[in-house]
């Protein structure tokens, strides 16, 4: 059904737009809600932040790219890079309180929080900075993390090949400020937040550091050569004559353990049944429905709402039996991004892709987060590395998933590492939990009011 939208010329030079989608109703409405509730454009309590960065020889800085941002918390890894091959885009100097704000697309949720300060700390021409003026930090955050606020950005969004908004944009978004107790309150919810996300990567980083000592790769640090040889009948053997393939590091890592008598057994050996994931085609996604879970939408932290992908409930209700993920399901992905492992912890409504292998685990041969994790570190990462080709989009096939070696560890020590990952992701559930009921009384105080929250 065709939908329509009566607009004053007066609005349009105001606007200087005069395509269709940018007067949809539901940004009308919208934006008639947000001015209802006394909102203001951000420039009114924030700085725009231009510390324009410039690189040295020799120097190493610590790199924020969009892609690194989890969308669902704001937390972030970053790449180290020396000053003489700093990418173009590296272009902004960061500090403590400043919030970053993703202005290219399709990735438009990826908001940043310094939360500490740092030298030499650079993020992408991609992102718009601002610091707070007469706001707090973390309620500057998670105003820009709300859904209708990525939809007014979106609304913005110019040009094709590269779709993107301005700075101007971002500062003439409308924030809701609200009195100084809410914003505290929303504040304090966000720090015991952020608290619970720091503590569950403290435990994901024992659960590697007690696999790396059990394994006696402590102090493993790979070193890749730059040349070397290899004998004709290996490459026989492995059907491969790609030199990446005999890099020495890789074989590094299996000699150490054979050396502390680890037993290395194939993934097979743990695997009762494995199914691949579906390609529904693009002509059928949606954006609305139930969930197409791609390798972009899985982390080793669960499920990540990036350019999230919509399937119809009739279809969805043909594929779910086959392609719809379970509790306790083994999810790990062969295309793209390989060896991205995850144990599924909630039920899910949706269909995994054509990249993402489904397997069931015999749990009586190895613990399934013990596995996840085996594959997740750098052994895992090493071998998958080694074995998968493609010169555009990687691919791992799956008798080579079949073939992977997992270094087997006594049992008391798997649950004792499990037990570190399954308590990492739950303090990540409550933190998102909190994420979650932050941004729901921001929208209950622009709908009703600050009372009913507080």
């Amino acid at each position: 059904m065709a939908v329509f939208s009566v607009i004053k010329l007066s609005e349009l030079e105001e606007a200087k737009r005069i395509d269709a989608e940018y007067y949809k109703p539901e940004y009308l409405e919208l934006l008639l809600r947000l001015k209802k509730a006394g909102c203001i454009p951000v420039k009114d309590i924030a700085f725009p932040i231009r510390r324009k960065f410039k690189p040295k020889k020799g120097e190493y800085f610590d790199y924020i790219e969009i892609s690194k941002v989890d969308l669902t918390t704001g937390e972030f890894d970053t790449s180290k890079i020396i000053g003489e091959e700093a990418p173009d885009r590296a272009q902004w100097v960061v500090n403590k309180d400043d919030i970053l704000i993703s202005t290219v697309r399709p990735i438009r949720n990826a908001i940043v929080l310094i939360k500490e300060g740092k030298e030499n700390l650079v993020c992408s021409s991609g992102f718009c900075v601002l610091h707070p003026k007469t706001i707090q930090a973390n309620y500057l955050f998670l105003y820009f993390k709300m859904p209708f606020i990525a939809k007014l950005l979106d609304r913005h969004t110019t040009a094709t090949e590269y779709p993107a908004i301005n700075w101007n944009d971002v500062l003439n978004t409308p924030i809701y400020v609200g009195s100084e107790e809410f914003q505290t309150k929303i504040s304090l919810m966000m720090d015991k937040s952020f608290a619970l996300l720091k503590q569950s990567r403290s435990l994901y980083s024992q659960a590697e550091n007690l696999l790396l000592e059990g394994l006696g790769l402590k102090d493993l640090k790979p070193k890749y050569e730059k040349t070397y040889t290899a004998n004709l009948s290996d490459t026989l053997s492995a059907h491969r004559i790609d030199a990446e393939y005999f890099q020495p590091a890789y074989e590094e890592i299996i000699k150490r353990l054979k050396e502390k008598n680890i037993e290395l057994k194939p993934l097979r050996k743990f695997i009762l049944s494995i199914q691949k994931g579906i390609e529904p085609g693009s002509e059928n996604y949606q954006d609305k429905g139930k969930s197409f879970i791609r390798v972009s939408n899985l982390s080793i932290n669960g499920f990540v709402d990036r350019d999230q992908k919509y399937l119809s409930e009739e279809l969805y209700q043909q594929l779910r039996e086959t392609y719809e993920p379970k509790q306790g399901d083994f999810l790990l992905t062969k295309d793209a991004t390989p060896g991205i492992a995850y144990v599924v912890k909630e039920q899910i409504e949706g269909i995994i892709s054509s990249g993402i292998l489904r397997l069931q685990i015999n749990e009586n041969e190895i613990d399934k987060e013990y596995l996840a994790l085996c594959i997740n570190s750098i052994i895992g990462k090493m071998h998958i590395e080694k074995d998968c080709g493609g010169s555009v989009i990687l691919h791992w096939k799956p008798d080579q998933v079949k073939r992977l070696k997992i270094p087997t560890l006594p049992s008391e020590i798997q649950q004792e590492i499990a037990s570190l990952v399954q308590q990492s992701h739950e303090a990540r559930r409550k933190a998102k939990e909190l994420l979650e009921v932050a941004k729901k009384a921001i929208e209950i105080a622009i709908e009703k009011n600050e009372e009913e929250i507080l």
